[in-house]
């Protein structure tokens, strides 16, 4: 009691050392290096297949871009998978060191790229990369966060991926104008995250709750070579973590759960708010306006209020508690939707609009980073975030090719997007469903759906 009074005395980030501190921010630069690679590519695609494609294939150049950017996409589901089972069997800060290496040196090898076919294996690989490094630093950050300050720490690790669309935006502006292979230094660039492993190595210490983890999995291996009767933590100890995740009846229902919500976010993402600055663009070429810059304008407004979102949902995570800031994210996005591509046509009001839509529509990932790794044992923890996060986009990939199927059928992209935000009903119909944790102890064993009665 003493040493809980003690902490709340003091201000949050005062009550934190300097190894917690390190940890966030070597987890949110990985994360922010992704946002940046992610955030190139889609500025760069069609300049670079302009250069790898023959004259002859301009006009697909859209769909070859489209697909370039889905293969990428798709590597980043796998790629998320994997790197989750890797951290719960090698450790988070290994498997982080791993990923931002690979994901790095493959994003330089694209700048080699000499047709479409290269061009896209690498992306694909990049893309296994970068999906590997969420759930090591999402793992690693929660579990050397005090319980008090946790939502917080997860919350700045998810403001990383704004950062680096915003970084990649400018160093685009700088770049862009260097002549048709300037995408090649965009690449090029991405290089340098590598250096910051070296920093990781040295500073940054391994997650003491996994490596305690990993000494009760050994000690549960041992047992069973010696034919030792098995039972409890020490049956589920010896499973494949993927597998395990679907042993308990527990564990499943609650992996069901947050599957839905995160599939709902996903679907919604893609399907709803990365039409946002294309509408802006429809609206200024309406009003006989420059569309490139209202795109840009659009783009960044919501990239800001994104931002925001993200720091704003963990204060709130660590007053209010996850689910009803969960819940009140869900809700105010499905209200958004409607009111963004419905009601609003005035562009200046539209800027604002889109501000707030980022800070409710984005800001609502960080859910993913903060209540997550609260949910799950230490033993299969990165493995569940990593497929929590990760899976749904292998379905929600389809969510941009529905909507621009509306668009064209409804005639224009307010009826589109408001029956693509009707996905966000899911994530505020399943919320209730999980336990909420705030301020609470991470678990090292599993644990039910609903709280234990007093």
């Amino acid at each position: 009691m003493q040493e809980s009074a003690a902490i709340a005395s003091l201000s949050w980030y005062r009550s934190l050392d300097r190894v917690q501190w390190k940890t966030l921010v070597a987890a949110n630069l990985g994360w922010t290096f992704d946002g940046f690679e992610v955030f190139a590519l889609i500025l760069t695609a069609g300049v670079a297949l302009r250069q790898l494609l023959d004259a002859s294939q301009y006009p697909l150049i859209p769909a070859y871009a489209g697909a370039v950017i889905a293969i990428t996409v798709l590597g980043w589901g796998i790629g998320g998978v994997l790197g989750g089972v890797l951290a719960d069997y090698i450790g988070r800060k290994r498997t982080m060191i791993l990923a931002m290496l690979a994901y790095s040196l493959l994003t330089g090898l694209s700048a080699l790229s000499w047709d479409w076919v290269s061009f896209a294996a690498l992306r694909f690989l990049v893309g296994l990369a970068i999906g590997s490094e969420w759930a090591t630093g999402a793992s690693i950050t929660a579990e050397l966060w005090p319980d008090h300050a946790r939502g917080r720490g997860g919350a700045l690790l998810q403001c990383g991926y704004p950062l680096g669309a915003i970084l990649a935006s400018g160093a685009w502006l700088v770049i862009g104008d260097l002549g048709p292979g300037a995408w090649r230094f965009m690449y090029l660039i991405g290089v340098l995250p590598a250096l910051l492993t070296f920093w990781i190595r040295r500073g940054i210490p391994e997650s003491p709750r996994w490596e305690q983890s990993m000494e009760r999995r050994r000690a549960a291996h041992d047992r069973r070579r010696q034919g030792a009767a098995l039972e409890g933590e020490d049956i589920a100890l010896n499973r494949f973590t993927l597998v395990d995740l679907f042993a308990e009846p527990a564990v499943r229902s609650q992996l069901i759960v947050t599957l839905i919500m995160s599939l709902s976010a996903t679907i919604g993402y893609w399907g709803v708010s990365t039409w946002s600055p294309s509408y802006a663009g429809s609206l200024a070429t309406a009003a006989g306006l420059s569309p490139q810059r209202w795109v840009a304008l659009g783009g960044l407004m919501q990239n800001v209020g994104a931002l925001v979102g993200f720091f704003t949902f963990g204060f709130l995570a660590d007053t209010l508690g996850r689910k009803p800031t969960t819940m009140l994210f869900y809700l105010m996005s499905l209200i958004l939707t409607p009111v963004v591509f419905l009601w609003i046509s005035d562009l200046h009001l539209l800027l604002l609009a889109f501000a707030a839509f980022g800070f409710f529509v984005q800001g609502m990932f960080a859910w993913m980073p903060i209540w997550l790794p609260e949910l799950y044992p230490t033993r299969m923890r990165a493995t569940a975030i990593a497929v929590c996060f990760n899976a749904p986009r292998l379905i929600s990939w389809i969510g941009p090719l529905v909507a621009g199927s509306l668009i064209v059928h409804l005639g224009g992209y307010g009826r589109a997007a408001s029956i693509i935000g009707l996905f966000y009903i899911l994530g505020l119909v399943a919320a209730p469903f999980l336990r909420e944790t705030k301020g609470l102890p991470l678990e090292e064993t599993s644990v039910p759906l609903a709280p234990a009665k007093a």
